[in-house]
């Protein structure tokens, strides 16, 4: 009888890859939110879009330098093009979301800043999911897997920034040849 049903397995190897999304998503929330709110006198919808296009740059540094650093890199242009073609998706999301509160609700910024704040994190939400699913569909291709690459994916994030710091240093486990042939079990 196997230990774990196929789902249970996906999940469990998605579940690296997801948490450090979602700690890298976290903070650029807390950023886009920040900068939303300091921008908000020149018009929420203005606001938001500013927001999303400096964190958008940030993310991509972070997503392909930590979450998605076992994947196939492809050239940068096709990568940030898209990355960024995809998060304008969600930046339609986001502020469509603040749209509809001050135009469909008739939210003020002035009066009613809490509310508005409450539509965009609920856009938020929704453009995190489609994000998620895009980035890893069509912008950070998986690598072929050619015996060793599995060993790489199943890391833990505590893993993954044990690796990003020892980087550097020689001997490191970032440095370690993983082909199943010398692997001892």
């Amino acid at each position: 009888m196997p230990s774990a049903s196929p789902l249970t397995e996906r999940l469990r190897r998605l579940a690296p890859e997801a948490i450090a999304f979602g700690i890298i998503g976290a903070g650029n929330t807390l950023l886009y939110l920040a900068i939303y709110w300091v921008a908000m006198p020149i018009g929420p919808v203005k606001a938001s879009v500013l927001a999303t296009v400096i964190t958008t740059t940030l993310a991509y540094v972070a997503n392909r330098y930590w979450t998605y650093r076992h994947h196939t890199r492809t050239a940068l242009r096709r990568e940030y093009t898209l990355f960024f073609g995809f998060n304008l998706v969600g930046m339609v999301i986001q502020s469509g979301m603040t749209y509809l509160g001050k135009y469909g609700f008739g939210l003020s910024e002035h009066d009613d800043k809490f509310l508005l704040l409450g539509m965009t994190t609920l856009g938020i939400g929704i453009a995190t999911i489609f994000r998620f699913w895009a980035y890893r569909t069509f912008v950070f291709l998986k690598p072929p897997v050619d015996g060793h690459e599995g060993a790489i994916t199943d890391m833990d994030a505590t893993a993954g920034f044990a690796e990003l710091s020892a980087i550097d240093e020689p001997g490191s486990v970032a440095h370690l040849d993983l082909r199943p042939e010398l692997d001892p079990r």
